[in-house]
């Protein structure tokens, strides 16, 4: 893939991991994670290390229970949620296979119109406001710059990309931890005359007790992202009053079934969330639309992963774009699974 940078650091490959779980009914269910290691503290090794032992632990197991599947995993080890998502989408794939059904209506969902952002990666601000100008012309309406290398070059940057694409564009930001306390407020005041839908991840996530006088000092809103791995991680957010928003990727909440329990409870609380994620093919993005169209209180789509520089697309079927909207059809299960061709040149491992 095309190297893309944040403030943690800079990818110049996909650390991703399929996974295929057959069930003795003939079919199988599909799963696929992308581990982003300054993130999530995984990488493909880890992950394929991991997974031969999740494997084990299902053999004979009943695919259909997937609160107690997953709980198997989580008793044998803490943490890997990215991992653990594989395996998560592939039971849910299973599932809905099983009942006959497009997943997002095993979930109880409905179809709607899903418009992902475009991501800008670091770089000098002439080349980020050149690149926002591109994305402008090529349709996008929502940008999601990064930024958290240098508040005071981040100011420059956003006033560069607001001036080059005009008001006509929502632009929405992400300092995936970069800032200190000190150059969060300095950042979100100066840059909230840019009219800035909100801001992820302002501050690492140590610094999670000082959220909340942040937020009354930032005019822009603020997004939870790193700080929010599973339910527990979004309850203390959104009592502590730490956040107006919660990014959920399944790559951190270990899958589906952790991520809908996120969304009831902000979805309570009254705190919107967006659909996030690393740097999945179309196959776990397949997974993510589903989980969209089943959730309503994800109001925003960080969706554009497989925009993002993927040299190959590994995917049969799936979701497609149309510009930046998402859709997918009607296929039983996910609707999505690897092409066989692809996996020939992959390191396979069966258990």
């Amino acid at each position: 893939m095309v190297p893309f940078t944040i403030a943690t650091g800079t990818m110049a490959y996909a650390q991703n991991v399929f996974i295929r779980v057959h069930a003795d009914a003939g079919f199988y269910g599909v799963g696929e994670c992308s581990a982003f290691p300054p993130i999530v503290g995984e990488t493909q090794d880890t992950c394929l290390v991991i997974a031969r032992e999740f494997a084990k632990l299902w053999i004979g197991q009943d695919a259909l229970d997937i609160a107690t599947r997953m709980q198997q995993l989580h008793s044998l080890i803490a943490g890997n949620a990215t991992i653990k998502s594989a395996f998560d989408m592939a039971l849910y794939d299973i599932a809905a296979k099983n009942a006959g059904l497009p997943l997002y209506k095993f979930l109880s969902g409905d179809k709607c119109v899903v418009e992902s952002d475009i991501t800008i990666g670091i770089a000098a601000p002439d080349i980020m406001a050149s690149k926002a100008l591109e994305f402008k012309k090529s349709g996008a309406n929502i940008l999601k710059v990064k930024l958290g290398k240098n508040a005071i070059k981040d100011v420059e940057r956003i006033k560069q990309i607001r001036e080059a694409v005009d008001c006509e564009m929502k632009i929405r930001i992400d300092a995936n931890q970069g800032w200190s306390f000190d150059d969060a407020v300095y950042a979100l005041q100066a840059i909230s005359k840019y009219d800035i839908e909100f801001c992820e991840q302002p501050m690492r996530t140590w610094y999670d007790d000082r959220l909340p006088e942040l937020m009354q000092l930032s005019p822009v809103k603020i997004m939870a992202d790193e700080s929010v791995f599973n339910h527990h991680d979004a309850r203390k957010q959104i009592n502590s009053g730490s956040c107006h928003y919660i990014n959920i990727k399944l790559a951190k909440s270990g899958g589906i079934y952790e991520a809908k329990q996120i969304h009831d409870l902000a979805a309570e609380k009254g705190i919107p969330c967006m659909m996030g994620g690393m740097l999945e093919s179309r196959i776990a993005l397949s997974a993510k639309l589903h989980f969209v169209y089943a959730s309503p209180n994800i109001k925003f789509y960080d969706m554009d992963t497989c925009m993002l520089g993927h040299l190959e697309d590994p995917c049969i079927g799936g979701v497609s774009y149309n510009g930046y909207k998402l859709n997918i059809d009607d296929t039983p299960g996910i609707g999505a699974d690897a092409d066989e061709e692809f996996l020939k040149k992959c390191e396979k491992i069966t258990v």
